[in-house]
């Protein structure tokens, strides 16, 4: 008799428990509204959007950094302007976004975009292939603005060698405000594996963290949105069989306050 009586109660309690497990979806935020209207913009390509779930994630990679609608934000290495595009809009009422460092290229296409109020700034850094190896070199690296909330770059560390880095990371530092983000995202290679024609294009990250730690940071998370099983760590990550899906580490680091 008991038995059954303690059957009746799960089995009443069992709907109203699966109920109050999965709730009403939690309120999206304002930048999370932001980000979405900016995905839905018609200056995004189709290849663009087709990057936007599965590979880039930028709704979840942006909150994971700290993104906020208000802040002053810049991109260094900015490429064809994927992200660009997102920042700017998401940023457009009452933030501010600049790009530098390599941004040459996309500098006259941001009025053609409607992001009047993106800032091109040149950073005036010279870049040369590094002698023997396949990464690049700079004389000196200085960011031509300051007190800055955050400093964001995807999938670009891989392309400078270690001196080069280093002053990267000290100009960064220098050009946040205390408290300042800087987040990165780069393609994983294997710990301590010495570089070759197919890993060039991939960093370690353990290396990352020591090195960005040397330059005053403090290591403030890590997420595993751009985790990818399926990649070995083996090939370049421009192969067909890896390019677009090879496995990122996702790191925020942040400029220790007073």
């Amino acid at each position: 008799m008991l038995l059954r009586r303690l059957s009746l109660i799960v089995a009443l309690l069992a709907p109203v428990y699966g109920y109050a497990q999965m709730g009403a979806p939690a309120p999206k935020s304002e930048t999370a509204q932001k980000i979405e209207k900016a995905l839905a913009s018609p200056i995004r390509s189709d290849d663009e959007r087709a990057r936007d779930a599965r590979e880039r994630k930028p709704v979840q990679t942006l909150d994971f950094f700290g993104l906020k609608p208000n802040m002053t934000v810049v991109e260094l290495m900015p490429g064809a302007g994927w992200y660009t595009k997102i920042l700017g809009l998401t940023l457009a009422e009452q933030g501010k976004l600049y790009v530098t460092l390599g941004a040459g290229r996309i500098a006259p296409r941001l009025k053609e975009w409607g992001l009047d109020k993106v800032e091109y700034v040149d950073d005036k850094t010279v870049m040369k292939a590094a002698p023997g190896t396949m990464s690049m070199q700079a004389e000196s690296i200085k960011l031509p603005v300051n007190n800055v909330d955050m400093v964001l770059t995807f999938r670009n560390l891989h392309n400078f060698n270690a001196e080069s880095r280093a002053m990267l990371h000290r100009a960064v530092f220098d050009a946040l405000k205390p408290g300042g983000v800087y987040g990165i995202v780069d393609h994983t290679r294997r710990h301590n594996e010495p570089t070759t024609r197919e890993n060039w294009r991939r960093i370690d990250p353990v290396l990352v963290i020591k090195e960005i730690l040397d330059a005053g940071f403090v290591f403030d998370g890590f997420a595993d949105l751009h985790y990818r099983p399926d990649d070995e760590l083996r090939y370049d990550t421009q192969r067909p069989t890896v390019a677009g899906y090879s496995d990122r580490f996702t790191f925020r680091f942040r400029k220790p306050a007073p």
